[in-house]
């Protein structure tokens, strides 16, 4: 991100301003990752297929750690010598046979996403001893979010399965926007974010996690979910003589339409909302394109009752949707700190009203 901050118009040879070579830029890297992306996951599903017709074979002819072991590391020698890159270790080929013994009779839609993970986070979720219920939760994740190993371990030690049901966040979209765009943002958006990657584990001020969003801002855009382009933060928009400030402004290539993200380091308050729709209403005024579907907002805060959200959004022009984030800190730890935060927030709000 530094590098594109770096630009100056100076440098371009067209009238491109530098803003929009920065967006053209962004916008191509997004492409090229999104093409990695997909490459990784299909180099991901061929090896697996590989280690699970290996796995077969060894479950097939009955071979066993106890009266198979000298079996299997001739087996592992011989591979090794032809295919040295491989990994084909004793350890590494019983991992096969454990993985296709796992998986032998499970139903394809679980079999379909496993098989979409690296191999180092199949051996993590094989060595959990989960159910098919909790092991799809975690695949599915990891699919979606383009969880690292590190992610994955971390929600795993949280058994995040049990905490973070995947639920519809709340939000008006059927009611303010077309029944398509609807249904698919209701796909794109979550109820909860989890912002583990952030290494958050005190309480922390919203501009100071907006600048670590930032600066973070790939791990974010893989939290967010596939076709975001992230345009600035703290972006400005400017009518009737004042100034207004979107915490981070993307777009999203699909929904084809701009996202504004308002973070909130306490719970939602009715007021949060009424600044959304009016920032939606600058951007859908200011810069949406003629051909782009109105702007989306996104509240995201670390609290908030659904029913309140639902009598707030109720009557709401926007589309508008509130979402809740995770640290991946200890839980009393994040009691605390969300206390003290909204004790903070509600004594600065009383002081300094907006």
């Amino acid at each position: 991100m530094a590098d594109i901050e770096q630009i100056s118009t100076q440098q371009l040879d067209t009238p491109f301003k530098s803003d929009e070579y920065k967006e053209l830029l962004l916008q191509a890297v997004a492409v090229i990752e999104s093409a990695r992306f997909r490459l990784a996951r299909q180099v991901a599903a061929t090896s697996n297929d590989t280690y699970w017709e290996i796995g077969k074979l060894l479950y097939d002819r009955k071979l066993e750690s106890k009266h198979g072991s000298q079996i299997v590391k001739k087996l592992s020698a011989d591979l090794k010598e032809r295919y040295p890159q491989m990994g084909m270790s004793p350890r590494q080929l019983w991992n096969m046979k454990a993985f296709y013994t796992r998986y032998k009779d499970s139903d394809s839609k679980l079999l379909q996403t496993v098989a979409l993970l690296p191999w180092s986070h199949n051996l993590l979720i094989l060595n959990k001893d989960l159910s098919d219920s909790a092991t799809l939760f975690y695949a599915q994740e990891s699919v979606a979010k383009g969880w690292s190993r590190e992610l994955l371990l971390n929600a795993l030690k949280l058994k995040m399965h049990e905490s973070q049901p995947l639920v519809s966040m709340e939000n008006n979209f059927a009611s303010t926007l077309p029944a398509e765009q609807a249904k698919y943002a209701n796909e794109v958006f979550r109820g909860t974010y989890n912002l583990g990657f952030l290494g958050v584990t005190s309480p922390i001020l919203e501009l100071e996690l907006e600048a670590r969003l930032v600066e973070k801002i790939k791990l974010f855009l893989l939290e967010l979910g596939d076709g975001f382009t992230f345009i600035g933060n703290q972006h400005m928009l400017e009518y009737n003589g004042k100034e207004y400030k979107v915490d981070m402004l993307f777009f999203h290539r699909k929904l084809r339409c701009l996202v504004a993200i308002d973070l909130k380091i306490g719970e939602f308050l009715p007021e949060y909302a009424g600044k959304m729709n009016a920032y939606l209403s600058l951007l859908d005024r200011l810069e949406k394109g003629e051909d782009e579907n109105r702007s989306i907002g996104i509240i995201l805060c670390a609290e908030k009752d659904n029913v309140e959200v639902s009598l707030t959004l109720e009557d709401m022009g926007k589309p508008i949707g509130v979402a809740d984030y995770q640290l991946i800190i200890p839980k009393q730890e994040l009691q605390e700190a969300i206390a003290a935060e909204i004790a903070t927030f509600k004594e600065e709000h009383r002081q300094y009203p907006e």
